[in-house]
């Protein structure tokens, strides 16, 4: 995994309109700055944002399947238990947010930087993900099962007791994360790049005993 991987920043305008969530008449937003509210029980498809910020949000039972985010970024939010499945995701970044069980299953996602998040039992099951990095997350018991990884970067992670079972690790650099179990496949480990420490713990996760 290279060092230098280069994720497309979202392109957000220097001015955005604050807008109250509220108010939403129709499915497409863009241009907004939505900050220090509430969206509870809200369940809708195919629902869009294009150059919008959140900030300060919390998201309660929400279900935005389909969702298409485009240049977005969520800053201090609490995303917890929110189904995103389905969703297209491009240019996106989540800060210094929560969440828990976020479920982001069967979703594209493209140029996604999760930064400083708590992202246990996290749902990625057969996501597509592209030019995305995990950095300083929480990411215990989160759920990669068969998604596709292309240019991925965990960096100072917790990944303990994740399941990558059915997905690809090569290229894809574990050597400053923590974990003393991962869920894998065989098959999946070839070419994954880990630290001398985690190779010892790696050759045990796949049934081999080590001989002092």
């Amino acid at each position: 995994m290279s060092k230098t991987l280069k994720i497309q920043t979202p392109k957000i305008p220097t001015s955005l309109t604050p807008f109250d969530y509220n108010d939403i008449e129709d499915s497409y937003i863009n241009l907004a700055l939505i900050s220090d509210c509430t969206i509870s029980q809200e369940d809708v498809e195919k629902v869009r944002f294009e150059e919008v910020v959140f900030r300060n949000v919390t998201f309660l039972d929400g279900a935005f399947r389909f969702i298409q985010l485009t240049d977005v970024i969520f800053e201090r939010c609490d995303l917890s238990n929110v189904d995103f499945t389905d969703g297209i995701i491009h240019r996106v970044e989540f800060r210094d947010s929560k969440l828990l069980g976020l479920n982001l299953a069967d979703a594209t996602l493209r140029n996604v930087l999760f930064e400083n998040c708590n992202l246990n039992m996290g749902s990625f099951g057969y996501a597509d993900l592209k030019e995305m990095r995990f950095e300083n997350c929480l990411l215990r018991n989160a759920d990669f099962y068969e998604a596709k990884f292309n240019k991925l970067e965990f960096k100072d992670c917790d990944l303990n007791d994740a399941n990558f079972t059915g997905t690809r690790l090569k290229g894809v650099d574990l050597s400053t994360c923590k974990f003393t179990h991962l869920n894998l496949s065989l098959d999946s480990v070839a070419g994954c790049i880990v630290s001398a420490d985690q190779a010892i713990g790696f050759a045990r996760l796949l049934g081999l005993e080590i001989k002092d």
